[in-house]
């Protein structure tokens, strides 16, 4: 038998858009759905991310393997009816499956919603019985505990920064009203032994760890935990937390013992303001920089997120945050808009003041308007994000961030670099190109 395992992406990270080699970590699902492939089924196994390398149209496969996030939900449908259409068998999961399953449905043999670890062996049993059901749902047992290794060696290696991406805490509890997570997956944090972590670090080698874990602060006790047993590894890795970080002296003491590296931080907004729309408390604007001044004392590198396109904000926003950045001197600045995903508060806000005017999913990247701000308009907020981008991403705009005071100059140099090619490409990725999906075959074809 043979299974197909896929990650389509939109025209702004597909492997010939603008988010280079530099910018790209391994992801978890398709590796960790490969691992799950019962031992006792013989099974040719291969995973084609489309951040990496094209997919195959002609692709061979009992089974193709899709995984969606809002982003990309157009254009999996149409490899999903393409493939369908040849006769392959295709389940859908991922995100966007969980929050919207009757829509993913309409495109699929079947779904998968909720996590897959429990499920998904199942659904191969079935399969190759012949009887594949069309919805297998998590359950009220799902634990992290005892998960098989990630099938990295599945993995085109040289299309990534790295491969070494691990889970230690999946979930958030933060009650954010634009984040897909808890809409699709729900408020509750899971954690993996910190034993089992460890040997995953043991099995597969190397000395640049990432986790990925959209907040691997989650759990207090369990982070100080796991960084303790990090510290002897003599690891450098990278992660995602929070601003509270800040607050933290024990945690950010440990941090910098255990190989903390970077940490990506979702800044949302210079305006406190934007902080109470999207509900996000736990960002304190006024005290961003001494947050960042702590974390570089500890040799932590910055990657800060920004999100413009609130209510309390207008055409002024764009600059003031560009100033803010470069004072602070944020290492590694990511730029986005406001999206209200299915399913989120932010959404059901904005359909129901009429404000949401984009129906295509291809447009829910993050880098693309899909609703009418409140103080500004469209075109305003679409043009101010790229010249935010591209003041940043300068020469000079770099220079005066990272010279001559970056502590990891062999990280914050190169990724700078990386982002200054998505900068400098970040005008052509129009609607027009974003939405176009037509080197897939369709039915008239």
């Amino acid at each position: 038998m043979k299974i197909a395992f896929l990650a389509p992406a939109g025209a702004m990270h597909r492997h010939d858009g603008n988010f280079g080699h530099s910018l790209h970590y391994a992801p978890l699902t398709l590796t960790t759905l490969a691992a799950l492939v019962p031992e006792e089924i013989p099974a040719e196994l291969t995973i084609h991310d489309e951040t990496v390398q094209p997919i195959p149209l002609d692709l061979q496969a009992d089974l193709v393997c899709m995984t969606v996030i809002t982003g990309t939900a157009s254009r999996c449908y149409r490899y999903a009816d393409h493939f369908r259409r040849r006769g392959l068998t295709v389940v859908l999961g991922g995100v966007h499956v969980s929050m919207l399953p009757d829509e993913a449905s309409a495109h699929a043999d079947s779904i998968v919603t909720g996590f897959a670890e429990f499920t998904f062996p199942r659904l191969v049993r079935d399969f190759r019985q012949g009887r594949l059901q069309p919805r297998y749902q998590q359950g009220p047992d799902f634990t992290l505990e005892g998960r098989p290794l990630p099938r990295r060696d599945l993995l085109k290696g040289r299309g990534y920064i790295t491969t070494r991406t691990l889970e230690a805490v999946r979930g958030c509890s933060f009650p954010c009203t634009f984040c897909a997570w808890p809409a699709a997956f729900g408020r509750k944090v899971y954690l993996r032994p910190v034993r089992e972590v460890l040997a995953e670090i043991e099995a597969m080698g190397g000395n640049l760890l990432t986790f990925p874990d959209i907040n691997l602060l989650a759990d207090r006790d369990y982070a100080l935990q796991l960084f303790r047993a990090l510290v002897p590894l003599k690891k450098r890795w990278l992660g995602l937390a929070t601003s509270s970080v800040g607050q933290d002296p024990e945690m950010l003491t440990l941090l910098q013992a255990s190989g903390c590296q970077g940490l990506l931080i979702g800044f949302e907004s210079i305006t406190q303001g934007s902080q109470a729309f999207v509900n996000k408390g736990v960002n304190k604007v006024g005290e961003y920089a001494d947050l960042m001044t702590r974390l570089h004392d500890h040799g932590i590198l910055v990657q800060g997120c920004f999100a413009f396109g609130g209510d309390d904000e207008d055409v002024s926003v764009f600059d003031r945050t560009v100033e803010m950045v470069t004072r602070t001197r944020i290492d590694l600045p990511r730029y986005s808009i406001l999206t209200p995903f299915p399913r989120t508060k932010l959404y059901a806000d904005l359909e129901a003041q009429g404000r949401i005017f984009e129906r295509d999913w291809a447009m829910y990247d993050v880098e693309h308007c899909v609703f009418r701000p409140l103080h500004m308009t469209v075109e305003e907020l679409e043009q101010g994000i790229t010249r935010a981008w591209e003041t940043t991403y300068s020469l000079g705009g770099i220079a005066r961030r990272l010279w001559p005071f970056n502590r990891r100059p062999w990280l914050g140099f190169p990724l700078n670099l990386g982002y200054k090619t998505y900068a400098d490409r970040y005008r052509r990725f129009t609607r027009e190109v974003m939405v176009d999906n037509s080197e897939i075959p369709g039915p008239e074809s």
